[in-house]
């Protein structure tokens, strides 16, 4: 090999190196572009799987929301006529004649009350128990000496609960201790 040819062989290496270098480089920089869009889209699809399954989580939590919702209305509806049930069966007239009658409406009762029970209805407790306006209705004040003031002395209308939330509040009267009269002073 003549040096002309030797130095052209030297140029082409010589060139050949800092092409290699540079494409290397390329290669490196897209290789860390990839790997950050690559975190880019793992990120993403992670806040996408989030979101989906919180969005799944409060349509559960509103879809019980409005059953509850119309569990209580039906409630609501059903509380007048097991009212008249029990009106109908405290006032019983006395004749041998009506006793199957009276049993069968007393099955529709206690029928009618097993199903508020499975929907989680209960009896707010209210006789001889102390006022609670969360729970009770005033609508009569009955004066006594013997019991302590605020005190439920009788139930006008039963209170019902679903689950634990007040649906109608019991309708009581309510003991007030009598006041003493005050004698006029003289001044």
């Amino acid at each position: 090999m003549s040096t002309e040819e030797e130095k052209e062989q030297s140029n082409i290496e010589g060139e050949a190196a800092p092409e290699e270098t540079n494409e290397a480089e390329l290669r490196q920089a897209q290789f860390e572009e990839a790997q950050r869009e690559v975190e880019q889209f793992r990120n993403l699809l992670q806040r996408v799987q989030a979101d989906s399954l919180n969005y799944k989580r409060r349509v559960e939590e509103e879809r019980e929301e409005l059953q509850k919702r119309a569990n209580a209305n039906l409630v609501i509806r059903l509380l007048p006529v097991l009212d008249d049930f029990e009106r109908a069966l405290q006032h019983i007239p006395q004749d041998d004649a009506l006793s199957p009658w009276l049993a069968g409406v007393e099955l529709v009762y206690r029928n009618l009350e097993g199903v508020l029970e499975s929907f989680g209805v209960t009896h707010i407790e209210a006789l001889d128990k102390t006022f609670d306006p969360l729970e009770h209705e005033s609508v009569f004040y009955e004066v006594s000496k013997n019991n302590e003031e605020d005190k439920v002395m009788s139930v006008v209308r039963e209170g019902y609960k679903l689950n634990g939330r007040v649906l109608r509040p019991a309708q009581v009267t309510v003991s007030k201790r009598k006041e003493e009269e005050s004698s006029p002073d003289a001044t």
